[in-house]
């Protein structure tokens, strides 16, 4: 069983930055997939960013060139920086995981078998 907390989120204006954390339990990601999702009210939940194994992050196109995934392997902690934010960025985000690699259905939530309690971030203009 893996668990993963989030953490970092918050209130912010446009324009501000963020960073989010994900400890996770264990190397649960030293082989598999792991990624960072956001719901908003009403909403169905959509990837954002998702990283592999050996590091290669991929993105939602609304996030791109905002939003970086990283991963530091010795802390078992994933984490989300996220500039330039907007208001429709106003979401509960969740960090996932899963030990299949990312070769497909990356952005594909039920294809993730752990995820997070969620942490809230808002975006005021």
């Amino acid at each position: 069983q893996v668990q993963l907390v989030e953490s970092g989120g918050g209130s912010v204006q446009a324009g501000e930055s963020l960073r989010l954390s994900c400890a996770a339990s264990k190397s649960s990601y030293s082989s598999g997939c792991m990624g960072w999702f956001r719901q908003a009210p009403g909403k169905e939940r959509e990837g954002v960013a998702t990283i592999d194994s050996g590091g290669t992050p991929s993105y939602a196109d609304s996030v791109k060139g905002r939003f970086t995934i990283f991963k530091d392997n010795t802390k078992n902690t994933l984490y989300l920086q996220m500039n330039s934010l907007k208001p429709e960025d106003t979401a509960m985000y969740y960090c996932a995981d899963r030990p299949t690699d990312c070769s497909y259905g990356r952005m594909n939530m039920y294809l993730y078998n752990y995820w997070g309690q969620g942490t809230q971030v808002t975006v005021s203009t």
